[in-house]
């Protein structure tokens, strides 16, 4: 319990702590001019209040990353709870605010846009093709995980569900954004803090036992296939960092008011994900009483962490149970399924420069894009799932040195803020290539972490020498 304790409330102290250093090094201005003002269409560009643009970006951001990757990687032991909380802090939450800002301060302009900006037509190009896929595959995955869930628990067949959810989607991604998502959203994102406060109130009231950060050693049942760097990495991205929140900030950034929210938006939402991962890692742990239990328990279930979910919540929880976890595992993909389509209709009309107050031309953009998903709902779930894993973090990267780029470009004394988990995280990326069996399949032996640091360091060099080219070119912010 110590070693939970310590992280959560570590977490907490860093929004106070840490969200000020960033809104510092921002350069917050309350007075400055706002896009859901100066960019108003009614559509995407719409102010609206504090707390439900939170809520509305800690369930798009979230889905069931903090719930199913905390499980996966709870399967390591209790270094998942170091990764949640530092990498939560100094990568996902400073990735999200800066990230968010930059938006903020670009009138809401999608990641693509940004990533041009600030790294050049070459890596705005490989944003074009590569961001709208990972949307694509995103909503592909978050219409298949709530369609299976739901065949489940009802009589009705497996394509039903796929076209209902289909067509939610598409009216979610057509309708201006106060109509569904930021009536409906607030109140879903309600219900996914309360079910994570039910499991914290298990951790502290049941009969349970948390076990404790003594080694760093690898506990999971699969461990030689699987080794801590990178695999944890990319398992608990959510929670920790995400590529894909950077992609969620732009839709948020239209409907600010005031800088000033950029802390709570961005940075807190963030640290709340990585809340909400901290308890379920933990109760993950508790409930089969301990590391080796659970791992059994993903041994005989083909590591469905779905069914982990489930019946940690109904065999605690009954009744009420049941219901959080629809939310949990329904409600929470498909709120982040249809704002991935957004987002992919807003960084194609960005692209294309297609003005989307036109119910036509929404449509005109969004129809290939259902068209891809559909697709993609019909491929083996688990090809797609270990390809979005890694291009999920791989998108993390380049929005890090993007940050790192614009951070340099205001001659800001903070630029190691970025730079180190930039590093970081390329180097995770660069190794999982060379070890994973996805990739090229050396397993975890000494050359194939030589070769990640080699790449690593080729492509951090490469990046700092556009960033310095740059800025004495003297580009601006």
């Amino acid at each position: 319990m110590i070693t939970f304790v310590t992280c959560l409330v570590v977490l907490v102290a860093s929004y106070f702590i840490y969200g000020r250093l960033l809104d510092r090094v921002a350069g917050v201005d309350p007075t400055a001019d706002v896009p859901s003002k100066s960019c108003y269409d009614g559509v995407d560009y719409m102010p609206l209040p504090r707390w439900r643009i939170f809520l509305v970006q800690l369930l798009n951001i979230a889905g069931t990353g903090p719930i199913f990757g905390a499980i996966l990687g709870a399967c390591y032991g209790p270094v998942a709870f170091l990764w949640i909380t530092l990498g939560g802090i100094f990568m996902g939450a400073m990735h999200d605010y800066f990230s968010g800002v930059i938006s903020l301060r670009n009138n809401g302009c999608s990641l693509t846009e940004i990533i041009g900006k600030y790294l050049g037509r070459g890596m705005h190009r490989f944003a074009l093709v590569m961001i709208p896929i990972l949307m694509v595959l995103v909503g592909g995955v978050f219409i298949v995980t709530p369609a299976k869930v739901l065949t489940s628990m009802t009589h009705m067949p497996y394509l039903v569900w796929v076209g209902i959810i289909i067509i939610y989607y598409f009216i979610a991604t057509i309708l201006p954004i106060d109509k569904i998502i930021g009536k409906v959203y607030p109140l879903f994102g309600a219900a996914f803090i309360i079910m994570a406060l039910s499991m914290f109130g298990l951790l502290l009231f049941g009969d349970y036992s948390i076990p404790e950060l003594t080694s760093f050693d690898n506990m999971h049942f699969n461990a030689e296939s699987l080794p801590i760097i990178p695999t944890l990495f990319i398992s608990i991205a959510c929670g920790a960092i995400s590529g894909f929140h950077a992609t969620q900030s732009p839709l948020m950034a239209r409907c600010m008011t005031n800088e000033k929210q950029s802390r709570p938006v961005f940075f807190g939402a963030m640290i709340s994900e990585s809340i909400i991962a901290l308890i379920w890692a933990a109760i993950a742990m508790a409930f089969w009483g301990g590391i080796e239990g659970l791992n059994d328990f993903m041994v005989k279930n083909s590591s469905d962490a779905g069914l982990a979910v489930s019946t940690i919540s109904v065999t605690a929880l009954g009744v009420v149970g049941s219901i959080l976890t629809l939310i949990g595992v329904v409600a929470a993909p498909i709120t982040s399924g249809d704002t991935a389509f957004r987002s992919a209709r807003l960084i194609v009309a960005d692209m294309l420069g297609i003005e989307q107050r036109s119910v036509v031309k929404r449509l005109l953009v969004s129809l290939p894009l259902f068209a891809l998903g559909i697709g993609i709902a019909f491929i083996d779930f688990d090809v797609i799932w270990r390809y979005f894993a890694w291009s999920n973090q791989a998108l993390s990267v380049i929005t890090l040195w993007m940050i790192t780029a614009w951070l340099s470009r205001k001659h800001s004394n903070y630029v190691m803020l970025s730079l180190i988990p930039a590093m970081f995280m390329t180097y995770v990326c660069s190794a999982f290539v060379f070890v994973s069996n996805q990739f090229v399949g050396m397993g975890a032996c000494n050359e194939a972490y030589v070769y990640a640091a080699a790449l690593t360091a080729i492509i951090a060099g490469l990046m700092m020498l556009k960033i310095r080219k740059d800025v004495k070119s003297g580009l601006g912010v």
